[in-house]
């Protein structure tokens, strides 16, 4: 399918039929990128979508301890220098 590129405001663009809309299942929110001179544009991935997953393999493998260690989590200060009020 052949289209054109507009100008809309100060960019320009491209309108994209709504069968291939419907053909490609994008709507809302997409990420558009150049590769190999080649734009491609996609539907958007959720941010943080894939930590969980991360996290169980993290634990899994043992490498979700803290980095610093056995340092004290208090001091003098937070013993006894103040008080809520």
């Amino acid at each position: 399918m052949r289209t054109r590129i507009v100008k809309i405001g100060n960019s320009q663009g491209v309108r994209i039929p709504k069968a291939l809309l419907e053909e490609s299942g994008l709507s809302g929110d997409v990420d558009i990128n150049v590769h190999d001179g080649t734009i491609v544009i996609a539907a958007a991935g959720r941010p943080r979508a894939s930590w969980d997953e991360a996290f169980r393999q993290m634990a899994a493998s043992g490498d979700d301890e803290l980095l610093d260690g056995d340092v004290a989590t208090s001091n003098t200060f937070d013993e006894g220098s103040w008080t809520w009020e």
